[in-house]
């Protein structure tokens, strides 16, 4: 028989992922709702609220079975749930924790906010490819590059909410073309899904891996600076957190052991020669490592 219950929900920039768990991190449903990000994303948060409404409802469970309630957004929060102008949701500045608990009528003690990446890191080292290890940092290539760092089962933050973000190292000289994030020279504009389909001149990433293994030479080189710069951004990191593990993730990852392999041998050749082992695997969790780091928060 279920006791208490733990809501996970990942709020992304076109979908919010919502699970809902038991105690002992046992996903009984999941379902997703859109990112209604008009009005600077005022409907976010009680589109969330409703959801939760409901499925308790649905369960015949009651706010007081409720064990916690973990969200991961896509932006630089602070320990305290403080949501620092989240672009990608139309957000200013927000304290998530404070404003759910107020459209529920719930103790905001028992909510708990943290970067998208982070909480998908917690994720795989909870449940995931990286379960077996004290320590990971995780590295989601897809549209961008983004990074999360547990320690000892801790997401870290840092300061500002934004440690572990590798994407925005700035380790590519000669581009001629800014980031996202206004700089440029960030790994994320050659190791992204969009950049390397830039640079390879294709419509996506997915062509040019596929060519690559395949056989196409101009494909191949395409994908081994990648992985240079990729496996440089890994020693980068390495050198100041040492994690036991990096668990690569993001739809890039979909590629496989002849992605992971390049990034190892590169990063073999670029790391300081006490953590030249460390151990670098693909996510198992998929999409699903979000939900399951956000109930992890949570409890």
């Amino acid at each position: 028989m279920m006791n208490k219950v733990v809501f996970g929900i990942d709020v992304g920039g076109t979908t919010i992922k919502c699970g809902f768990f038991s105690d002992d991190g046992e996903l009984i449903e999941k379902e997703e709702l859109p990112t209604r990000k008009e009005n600077s994303g005022e409907n976010i948060l009680p589109d969330i609220a409703e959801y939760i409404k409901m499925t308790l409802a649905v369960h015949k469970k009651k706010f007081t079975d409720i064990a916690g309630i973990g969200i991961g957004v896509p932006g630089a929060v602070r320990d305290d749930g403080t949501v620092n102008k989240c672009v990608n949701l139309g957000w200013d500045v927000v304290n998530v924790p404070k404003k759910l608990s107020e459209l529920l009528i719930f103790p905001k003690e028992k909510i708990k906010a943290g970067n998208d990446a982070n909480v998908a890191a917690l994720g795989e080292y909870w449940k995931g490819s990286g379960k077996e290890y004290s320590s990971i940092m995780m590295v989601t290539i897809g549209t961008g590059v983004g990074g999360g760092l547990i320690i000892d089962g801790k997401p870290i933050n840092g300061f500002n909410g934004a440690a572990a973000e590798i994407g925005h190292m700035p380790l590519v000289d000669g581009l001629d073309f800014a980031c996202n994030c206004g700089k440029t020279g960030c790994l994320e504009q050659v190791a992204s899904a969009t950049g390397i389909a830039r640079l390879a001149g294709t419509k996506n990433a997915k062509e040019v891996f596929d060519r690559a293994k395949a056989g196409d030479k101009d494909m191949e080189e395409v994908i081994e600076k990648v992985c240079s710069y990729i496996g440089k951004g890994l020693a980068c990191a390495a050198a100041i957190a040492d994690p036991e593990c990096f668990v690569i993730g993001g739809g890039v990852s979909a590629a496989g052991d002849y992605f992971i392999d390049k990034i190892k041998k590169y990063y073999k050749k670029q790391a300081f020669h006490p953590s030249i082992d460390t151990a670098i695997v693909k996510a198992s969790l998929l999409n699903d490592a979000g939900i399951y780091g956000a109930a992890k928060l949570a409890l």
